[in-house]
């Protein structure tokens, strides 16, 4: 909620329309309301952001406040679960499953057409054009994999969150056995309260040119540590994720050679330790 006039006593909701049938026509928060966030922040540099979307959304006033929560759709509990992070109850820990973008222009699609001039659904009256979404863009890497295929740094990657306390990750060791690939760490928090983090694994070609294999997640975990404690963790790598479809085989195929494994808070996390392994050629049947 916000004021509808600086000042004034009416209250206006910040929203957007989303809803099966109804995609978003871009990813930017419509009406003004993006100039009524500024507005606010203005006037109250503590203001935090909370955002209840279904995906990601363009934020190019994320600098002028001092917190934004993704909220997403959190359900009828969903204010009091924000309340209990706002007022430190409730450490959060969680992680994006979706990238945000630093500025639109980074999507493979900016902005949709107009669904008010083309038919969407096939029992629809038919107005214009049909709907049509170009699949062929960015092919099987979507969402952080687009973003590290073009060298896009964005707003905020692939699995960030943050904290009430911070977290390290070390002794990373990695171990392959034919396309059994596992992954083992520390991590600590090294912070002042008890918190979760998702320690994240990505795997790519260690010499990776942009053109082949972008960097995948491969394996997740979720810990609770209190403050000053450490956990190891053992990941087992989902073998298909660390390979590509074969036409000719028709099964999945990992492609022999060198392949940096690393791991951390998120898809950009450089902070974590790495291991370069080698992978032997294997087709997964």
């Amino acid at each position: 909620m916000a004021p509808h006039r600086l000042g004034g006593p009416a209250p206006s909701d910040l929203w957007f329309p989303d809803a099966e049938g109804l995609d978003m026509q871009g990813v930017g928060l419509p009406d003004g309301q993006e100039g009524l966030i500024e507005r606010v922040a203005a006037a109250n540099p503590r203001t935090v952001v909370v955002i209840e979307s279904g995906g990601a959304v363009s934020v190019p006033w994320a600098s002028k406040v001092p917190a934004v929560i993704a909220a997403f759709y959190p359900g009828s509990g969903g204010a009091e679960a924000i309340a209990g992070v706002l007022f430190g109850r409730v450490n959060p820990s969680g992680h994006l499953p979706v990238t945000f973008p630093a500025q639109v222009g980074q999507l493979p699609r900016p902005e949709q057409r107009d669904p008010a001039t083309t038919t969407s659904n096939p029992n629809q009256e038919r107005i214009g054009e049909i709907f049509e979404v170009a699949y062929d863009i960015e092919g099987s890497d979507v969402g952080y994999r687009w973003f590290a295929r073009e060298e896009h740094t964005p707003r905020y990657p692939f699995g960030w969150g943050l904290s009430y306390t911070t977290f390290a990750f070390s002794g990373l060791t990695v171990t392959a056995d034919g396309a059994d690939v596992r992954v083992r760490g520390v991590v600590t928090n090294t912070g002042t309260r008890a918190g979760a983090t998702v320690p994240q694994v990505y795997v790519g070609r260690a010499h990776w040119d942009g053109a082949d294999f972008v960097p995948r997640l491969a394996a997740f975990d979720r810990v609770h540590l209190e403050a000053g404690q450490s956990r190891s963790v053992e990941l087992r790598l989902e073998p298909r994720l660390l390979a590509r479809w074969d036409d000719v085989e028709g099964a999945f195929r990992i492609a022999g050679g060198d392949y940096e494994v690393r791991i951390g808070a998120h898809a950009l996390d450089e902070d974590g330790p790495a291991q370069t392994i080698w992978l032997a050629p294997s087709l997964l049947h």
